[in-house]
């Protein structure tokens, strides 16, 4: 019981201190890459949203509502 422990530790072992010993920097540069695309994607939406809901949607709305409490009775 105790020999199966200990290479499973020691294949732990092996294997973090393989991937720590990795000087790949593979992956690094595209994750980078898409998180950029990411946030300025997501920038021009909510630009778009907040310039479509003040000049189009909210006078729309305003006006309706005016409307409907526009009553001469």
């Amino acid at each position: 019981m105790f020999k199966k422990i200990s290479q499973k530790v020691n294949s732990a072992v092996c294997t973090v201190k393989s991937a720590v010993m990795s000087r790949k920097a593979e992956g690094y540069v595209d994750s980078g890459v898409k998180i950029l695309i990411a946030v300025v994607i997501g920038a021009l939406l909510l630009t778009l949203l907040y310039t479509l809901f003040n000049s189009t949607i909210m006078p729309t709305v305003t006006s309706k509502i005016a409307g409907l409490f526009n009553y001469a009775g």
